[in-house]
């Protein structure tokens, strides 16, 4: 490519053979020395210009490395490598860091861990992993009441099955009902379209029956002998359910459910009851369910309510049987009821009871009625207990209540701040509810809450080599808006780490979907700690940290809130004093990855350094693009260019990729995936070679493909180690190393 000083393995002899090597010098001071004298004498690639200009609403708007978007073309592909080259050549500088940081990540690891057994039936189910191997294990024991645990037997072994391919994922993993077979679909491009895969488990071997272009999601019936799964489009959009017999071929497979709209997406699981196959339908903002009896698993799908704009609903199966007290109270027939989770006059959702069949939601009747502040995002239903997950100022909280007379008890947290979720929970009749509870100073902890005495049993704890809990701290804090909301942000830092200005910083956001980004535990977060890092977590508007209304005043025409949001969070560290905006770095991904660019664009003097991974920046083009993957069913979250000149004038003012100007930026580490259908990898390859054009200053700017995977990066655990030490070691370069005059 134009520009490359340097051979395919980005190493040429001159510049060691000029190193000077003090005798006192360490290793790894002379292999700094070396790559720094190694990247000095490279330029970085430089990506031809082909005129292309974008028409739209009257207006052009120039596009001129839409080429890149041609991953069919060698050039293109010869680009992204060069740029790969380039990387490894100037992040050699920072190889004493990425071991040591690769090294303490994986000396945090037990040689062999179990994760918390989970009881289903007869049997306990439960993986192993190994600190020297990418995947787990996947195994089960019989359990009897009165004998306890049998012997163990192998389920799946995905190491196994990892053998030859560069990239593999278990996407479904599903046991049937009467635990003779395992359904699980593997992925080994990244690309996030599966094969499924039938195991009987008393042989260890598959079944004939294999199932080629799935999607995430399968379900049994009650017999066993039905699965139903989902199939994507040519846009990896989720659009049919299909049903398959055991130990046919899958070309007699029968379409049960096909979902024309475009924006929306399909997914089918089961009742926690068993009794009931569920077909979810959802977009960004309206939802809809259809149910199958289990044991008639070829009867035509039902519709619980009719679809109807902005109304969201999930249900799940509450069994006569198990809830004639609630029958009774209420005055009902004697049937099975949905327990219904909705924003129906419910702008933070609520809990409705309804008999199956009733389909009009003015009769549905509220066992937690909504409370303006207070967001439910899921429920749990069990045969007595219905547990809310619901958000308050926010924390995440556990509220358990008793169906039979709407009695209601809250789980206690012990962290100011902390996440917690329920876990897996696979039994119906349980008397107790599995959950997951962490910090970002407690390590990972599985807990059963009886729900007759109201008590938490820790099960199992994450044990961290070399981890005490009580050298740091953490804390929420509040950063003040320009338009007066309070925005909160979850820190953490080691207790040795002075608080007054001189430490060096890490601020994490996200701040899309209504997705939280929760303050838990990250055994890698440590590396930077233990180096006087402070570590931030910005939970800005967009996201669903305070409620609905969060979300709302993040998305569409209020989108720059998430961007302002995080600006002032930055601002706010800094005022504190827990870093200085010469020590302040930034991360995001995907999304996070737009929130990056945008930052960077409006405030690039508030931060020292970025990470963008799998970052989302060419947002203009594809949201005008209906044949990409997701497209559609993403304008209910940024807006419709191609309808709204409104919607595009608004996006195309924060667009990072149109936005790049000739001033100076933070140094910058960019992560793509070739095969990643969620942001294509054309994205940050073109941002980044507007930002070689344009910017002015001689900061860092790397971009690194994965040119084997897809959006979640590599697949096996030490790679993903790698991965992340390499971004660690980047940022403690950039944040730690004094800056030239």
């Amino acid at each position: 490519m134009p520009g490359s000083k340097f051979d395919g393995l980005g190493v040429r002899p001159s510049p060691c053979e000029n190193a000077r090597m003090e005798p006192t010098q360490t290793t790894a001071e002379i292999a700094s020395q070396i790559a720094s004298s190694l990247a000095a004498s490279i330029e970085a690639p430089i990506a031809a210009k082909h005129s292309f200009k974008h028409v739209a609403h009257g207006t052009e708007r120039s596009d001129d490395y839409r080429w890149l978007q041609d991953r069919n073309d060698p050039a293109v592909i010869a680009y992204l490598l060069e740029e790969n080259r380039y990387a490894d050549a100037i992040l050699a500088e920072t190889i004493a860091e990425r071991d040591a940081i690769y090294g303490e990540i994986e000396s945090r690891v037990l040689p062999v861990a179990d994760s918390a057994p989970v009881r289903k039936g007869p049997w306990e189910y439960f993986e192993r992993s190994f600190s020297d191997q990418p995947y787990v294990k996947h195994l089960r024991r019989s359990w009897d009441a009165g004998v306890g645990a049998g012997a163990e037997e192998v389920v799946l072994d995905e190491n196994a099955l990892a053998v030859g391919h560069e990239f593999f994922e278990v996407g479904s993993y599903e046991i049937s009902p009467d635990h003779r077979l395992l359904a699980y679909a593997l992925d080994t491009n990244g690309g996030e379209v599966y094969e499924l895969r039938i195991r009987d488990l008393e042989t260890s071997e598959d079944l004939p029956d294999e199932i080629p272009n799935l999607y995430y999601g399968v379900a049994w019936s009650k017999d066993s002998r039905w699965i139903f799964y989902t199939r994507p489009d040519e846009a990896v959009r989720p659009y049919q359910v299909w049903r398959h017999e055991i130990g046919s071929s899958s070309s007699e497979d029968a379409l049960v459910f096909e979902e024309p709209d475009e924006s929306f997406f399909v997914s089918v699981y089961e009742s926690r009851s068993g009794d009931y196959i569920l077909i979810g339908t959802c977009s960004r903002i309206t939802s809809d369910v259809r149910f199958i009896p289990s044991d008639v698993p070829t009867a035509e799908p039902r519709l619980v309510a009719q679809r109807r704009h902005g109304i969201e609903y999930e249900v799940d199966h509450l069994r006569a049987a198990s809830s004639t007290s609630v029958v009774d109270i209420r005055g009902d027939s004697a049937s099975d009821q949905w327990a219904i989770l909705t924003n129906d006059n419910a702008l933070d959702f609520r809990v409705a009871i309804a008999t199956i069949g009733d389909s009009e939601p003015e009769t549905w009747r509220d066992l937690a009625p909504h409370r303006l502040g207070t967001r439910i995002a899921e429920m749990d239903v069990f045969a007595e207990h219905v547990v809310i997950s619901e958000r308050h100022d926010g924390l995440e909280h556990l509220r358990v209540i008793r169906v039979s007379d709407g009695s209601e008890r809250h789980i206690d947290m012990a962290d100011p701040v902390y996440t917690v979720a329920t876990g897996a929970n696979p039994e119906y009749a349980s008397e107790a509810l599995r959950y997951n509870y962490a910090s970002p100073t407690q390590p990972l902890q599985d807990l059963d809450y009886n729900f007759e005495s109201g008590s938490s049993l820790i099960v199992k704890e994450a044990e961290i080599p070399g981890f005490d809990k009580e050298q740091y701290t953490c804390k929420r804090s509040w950063a003040t808006a320009t338009d007066g909301t309070q925005i909160p942000i979850s820190i953490v830092y080691k207790n040795t780490t002075p608080i007054d200005g001189t430490a060096p910083c890490l601020l994490y956001g996200y701040g899309s979907y209504e997705i939280c980004i929760e303050p838990s535990f990250s055994s890698a977060r440590l590396s930077l700690l233990d180096r006087g890092f402070v570590y931030a977590i910005a939970h800005i508007r967009g996201g669903g940290e305070m409620g609905r209304s969060w979300y709302e005043q993040g998305r569409l025409l209020q989108k720059r809130n998430t961007f302002t949001d995080f600006i002032t969070c930055a601002e706010y560290l800094c005022a504190e004093k827990y870093t200085s905006a010469q020590r302040l770095g930034a991360r995001g991904r995907s999304a996070g990855g737009l929130l990056m660019g945008a930052v960077s664009n409006l405030a690039p003097q508030a931060f020292s350094a970025i990470s963008a991974e799998v970052p989302f920046v060419d947002c203009v083009s594809t949201m005008s693009d209906p044949a990409l993957p997701l497209t559609i069913g993403e304008w209910e979250e940024w807006g419709n260019p191609i309808e709204s000149k409104e919607d595009y004038e608004y996006m195309l003012s924060y667009s990072p990729y149109d936005n790049v100007e000739s001033h100076p930026y933070p140094a910058m580490f960019v992560a793509a995936g070739l095969n990643d259908p969620r942001v294509m990898y054309w994205e940050p390859a073109k941002w980044v070679a507007k930002h070689r054009a344009m910017r002015n200053d001689s900061n860092l700017l790397i971009l690194r493909t994965e040119m084997g995977s897809g959006h979640g990066g590599p697949s096996g655990r030490q790679d993903a180690w790698r991965d992340e030490a390499v971004v660690l070691a980047f940022f403690v370069h950039a944040l730690t190393t004094p800056k030239s005059d």
